[in-house]
């Protein structure tokens, strides 16, 4: 059927199995908006705020879900507005398609009027972009983008389209929805180089990643810890990929990891890692990090291996496929010396904790805990209520953890829970902080407009958090620049977006505004008070190796 560039697009996006869209309309891409309007009754699009809350809400949407996430924005100030939403995507690895206009081909290259060139600034911050000057590619573009989006290491593509290519005309004929590539398995040779490091291992220590999720290689990496004798660790990306309350998992490991976690990685003799980084979060110092220990290092995208340390062994291939292929070469071994080790790390974890009742970071989310659902995603923005919530939140279903690793971007919280209510079709709580939370603040309009119940912890201490903690200890308590001094009443401003809100000072306090978040289908803002004074331990400092963790103040 012969149809415009802007029904194209919407047929497509169709086609591939898109039900929503986040974006905000301008003049470059009103064609396609005006589709939208005729094809409302097949798919659906939400009006953000603005376009970083819309790119957020894809991403959020797409970690939830493992599919694309989708976000459109006008050309100049719209394009560059997804910016940081992309860059946050490419680093977490996330499956993305944003969909930009521009001005018509005719006027590309004079300076026109919101012109910018959004391919050239995105390309390092994408799998892939496209500028698509001929209505003729527009269809199997961006079948391709959806390819590439999910194939091999998920990431985010762009595609530019200018204005006269949305009013052009062609034949749109349908295709399937299309495929990831087809995946396969490392080397055999190296599987064999692999089983024969795991087997002389006395000390195994499994680490996985965010590429776990996305190979859906859970069991496998549990079949090969039960086999082994080993103990599991992650990275932030990995959390919610198997249940928190699993007995081999330490949990976090790295620069506010668990104690037990971060030390057993660095006395282990073998270290096998599935779909993770080695970044300098999770490594300290790379000269003294895990000198004792063999590295296996399995993922999909072969730049990652020995790109920070040295592997013993690295397997380019998926994550899944390849232990599939390993476990049945891997013997069966207990390791009592090496659990009894183990142990001792948690008995000294445990010794260090904050013990204190009442009010504090750790009681806050361990009461959140008690609300959250098996299916629930908690989202967060960037800082000391984000390590708090990794250290201390539960989970027992994967992708519900939903949270900006590698870029670390603030404010990215608000805009991903509501993709990821979107995505799962659940209530969605969001952990944010003052300063988070005042970036991107103007999403609860879009919240509040479409109905969608966030339940938002607000841990307010008046400072940005994580930088005032490397000033007290690293910089001589100099606070340039890291108590706010804002007067802002949240409870009030939330009110005044059209939701609900209540403040809390205590544990008391905060079980009665959790009560009533819980019980309402509206967005709830809960403004909760804690000490400004208050860190993120355990902690590797600068340039320091585990040896050097700092478990308590004065340390």
């Amino acid at each position: 059927m012969l149809l415009s560039g802007a029904d194209i697009i919407t047929e497509t996006l169709i086609e591939q199995g898109v039900e929503v869209i986040f974006g905000y309309p301008g003049g470059q891409i009103i064609d396609v908006y005006d589709s939208l309007y005729r094809y409302q009754d097949r798919i659906s699009h939400v009006l953000t705020a603005h376009e970083q809350g819309a790119v957020h809400a894809a991403d959020g949407y797409a970690r939830s879900t493992g599919r694309p996430g989708v976000v459109f924005a006008t050309s100049g100030p719209g394009a560059t507005n997804l910016v940081t939403g992309i860059a946050t995507a490419f680093l977490d690895s996330v499956p993305l398609i944003a969909i930009t206009g521009n001005v018509p081909t005719g006027s590309i290259g004079y300076d026109s009027f919101q012109e910018i060139d959004i391919t050239g600034i995105t390309l390092p911050i994408t799998k892939h972009n496209f500028f698509v000057g001929d209505v003729q590619e527009l269809a199997d573009t961006i079948r391709q983008a959806f390819r590439l989006a999910v194939s091999g290491r998920p990431g985010p593509v762009l595609i530019d389209v200018p204005k006269d290519v949305q009013t052009s005309l062609w034949e749109y004929i349908p295709a399937p929805k299309v495929e990831r590539e087809e995946a396969q398995p490392a080397k055999d040779i190296r599987i064999r180089q692999a089983a024969e490091i795991i087997n002389e291992a006395k000390r195994p220590y499994i680490y996985f990643g965010g590429g776990l999720i996305s190979s859906g290689a859970q069991s496998e990496l549990l079949a090969l810890a039960d086999r082994i004798d080993a103990v599991i660790g992650c990275s932030m990306m990995g959390l919610s990929a198997i249940p928190t309350s699993h007995p081999r998992f330490l949990g976090m490991q790295g620069m506010h990891g668990h104690y037990a976690s971060s030390m057993a990685m660095h006395n282990a003799d073998c270290i096998i890692a599935l779909g993770a980084r080695f970044n300098d979060r999770s490594t300290g110092n790379r000269k003294k990090f895990a000198t004792k220990a063999r590295i296996v290092h399995i993922d999909v995208d072969g730049s990652e291996l020995s790109k920070t340390t040295t592997d013993a062994c690295g397997l380019r291939g998926d994550l899944k496929m390849t232990l599939q292929k390993l476990l049945p070469l891997i013997r069966e071994a207990k390791r009592p010396e090496w659990q009894e080790k183990v142990s001792s790390f948690r008995e000294g974890e445990l010794g260090s904790q904050d013990k204190r009742e009442g009010l504090n970071p750790k009681n806050a989310i361990r009461m959140l805990n008690s609300y959250l659902g098996e299916n629930t995603p908690v989202a967060t923005d960037v800082g000391q209520h984000q390590m708090w919530s990794a250290q201390n939140l539960c989970f027992k279903t994967p992708r519900r953890f939903i949270s900006s690793g590698g870029l670390g971007t603030m404010g990215f919280g608000l805009g991903a829970a509501i993709g990821a209510a979107y995505g799962t079709g659940e209530r969605t709580v969001l952990v944010t902080g003052d300063g988070s939370f005042g970036m991107c603040l103007n999403e609860l309009a879009t919240a509040v407009t479409y109905g969608v119940p966030v339940v938002i912890l607000l841990m307010n201490n008046g400072v940005l958090g994580m930088v005032r903690q490397w000033q007290t200890l690293f910089f001589d308590k100099h606070y340039s620049n890291t108590v706010l001094n804002r007067r802002t009443d949240f409870v009030e401003l939330a009110r005044a977006f059209g939701a609900d809100g209540m403040r809390a000072s205590s544990l008391e306090e905060l079980k009665s505004a959790l009560d009533a978040a819980f019980s309402k289908d509206m967005p709830f803002v809960i403004d909760l008070k804690i000490d400004k004074d208050e860190m993120v331990l355990p902690m590797l400092p600068p340039g320091g190796s585990m040896d050097d963790i700092i478990v308590k103040v004065g340390d």
